[in-house]
């Protein structure tokens, strides 16, 4: 990837304005013949494509299947390999809390009786009731080993966790399965200095589980990502971008806050987003728009909600395209296949549409045509320099 030291020499401050819409998890696998994207109707996704330019992206490598942290930075510039941050800090910054704690993403979870995991995500519970839930920790839960414990809630079945005191450190695994079926693990130092936030980890963990015994199906906790932020420098910073964030989740307003977006408040709905979105034009050169309704599907292996959330995103494009940014990007951060119900290692459908492109010979907005698109497959972070340059936001380098 291009060095931070060149941005910082050639990026330039422009009155263009770019677009950056995340269809979060879109990228599927064929079953009967066609992926999600592929049976979805969308009019309007395909004539944006047939008059842009396309391509694949990789978030990481051929192969390596991303978590959202890692490929959601190198959409927006970072080298993901470079700048490794906790899924925990990311939620924690979501919900506005300090950078200066270690912090921890939590799932509710269904355990049965011999310590198996059965569901990582307690079934969806409802937002409303992970609020109620993690009332009730914080009631029965306030200090660990002398390290405050701070737990606020997220969507659904998704809670952050902070612990505040003396001697935490990292690095830290994980305390998930990661798979239904599969018994709880604890979290493990990774270092002898991370001894004392294993314990707090391991405590808090089992705390919780004393405390939710007697709920359903929410009776445990999965802990991931415990971790401190780390300095990145700001999209201001490098880019010479006013950026703002536009999304419903606390995590990915995390990610947009950590690279110093600004993180416009908004409703639930896609609709929400976007009024949101036609509100703030005139603020930002650079708006990020989080769609998750695509990724949730996807990781619930539910093929025709997908589907669906697919067409819903393609009746907004005519509004969008209304607004006239000089620049617009359609892509994934990774792709969540019906198919496997999770992440995957899949490269990521990618549309750029500006007055400075070459048409290529991609028709619809799908992976398989993007395929054939004259951008190739190649590294997300390589998304950002591009969105600059048909911005005329970089000049020259070199004599």
């Amino acid at each position: 990837m291009v060095s931070e030291s060149i941005f910082r020499e050639i990026s330039v401050k422009t009155d263009s304005k770019i677009l950056l819409l995340v269809l979060d998890g879109v990228g599927g696998l064929p079953q009967d013949g066609e992926t999600e994207m592929e049976k979805a109707r969308t009019p309007n996704l395909d004539d944006l494509a047939s008059r842009s330019i396309c391509g694949l992206t990789d978030a990481i490598g051929y192969g390596i299947t991303p978590g959202s942290g890692p490929s959601h930075l190198a959409l927006f510039g970072y080298d993901p390999v470079e700048y490794i941050i906790g899924r925990g800090v990311l939620e924690a910054l979501g919900i506005g809390l300090t950078q200066k704690d270690m912090a921890a993403r939590g799932n509710f979870a269904t355990m049965d009786k011999r310590g198996i995991i059965v569901d990582r995500r307690a079934g969806r519970i409802s937002t409303e009731k992970n609020s109620e839930l993690c009332g009730l920790l914080g009631k029965n839960i306030e200090k660990i080993k002398g390290v405050k414990v701070i737990i606020r809630p997220g969507k659904e079945h998704r809670f952050v966790v902070v612990f505040r005191g003396e001697g935490l450190n990292g690095p830290v695994s994980d305390a998930d399965p990661e798979k239904n079926g599969d018994k709880a693990k604890p979290a493990r130092a990774l270092s002898s200095k991370a001894k004392k936030t294993e314990d707090v980890a391991n405590s808090f963990i089992q705390k919780a589980g004393e405390v939710l015994k007697n709920q359903h199906p929410a009776n445990a906790v999965l802990l991931r990502g415990i971790s401190r932020v780390p300095r990145i420098p700001s999209m201001g910073e490098l880019f010479k971008l006013t950026p703002a964030a536009i999304a419903t989740y606390p995590m990915y307003r995390g990610l947009a806050r950590l690279v110093g977006m600004e993180i416009l408040p908004t409703g639930e709905t896609i609709e929400d987003e976007l009024n949101t979105l036609k509100e703030n034009f005139g603020r930002y050169d650079f708006f990020y728009l989080h769609i998750k309704k695509t990724d949730s599907a996807g990781e619930d292996g539910n093929w025709e909600k997908k589907v669906k959330a697919i067409e819903e995103v393609d009746r907004f494009i005519p509004e969008i395209l209304a607004l006239k940014f000089d620049v617009i990007v359609i892509t994934s951060d990774h792709s969540t296949p019906c198919l496997l119900k999770s992440h995957s290692w899949h490269p990521n459908p990618f549309l750029l549409h500006s007055k400075f492109i070459r048409i290529d010979e991609a028709k619809r907005f799908t992976e398989r045509e993007c395929s054939r698109g004259g951008l190739g497959r190649f590294p997300a972070v390589n998304a950002m320099p591009l969105m600059l340059a048909n911005g005329l936001k970089l000049t020259k380098f070199g004599a």
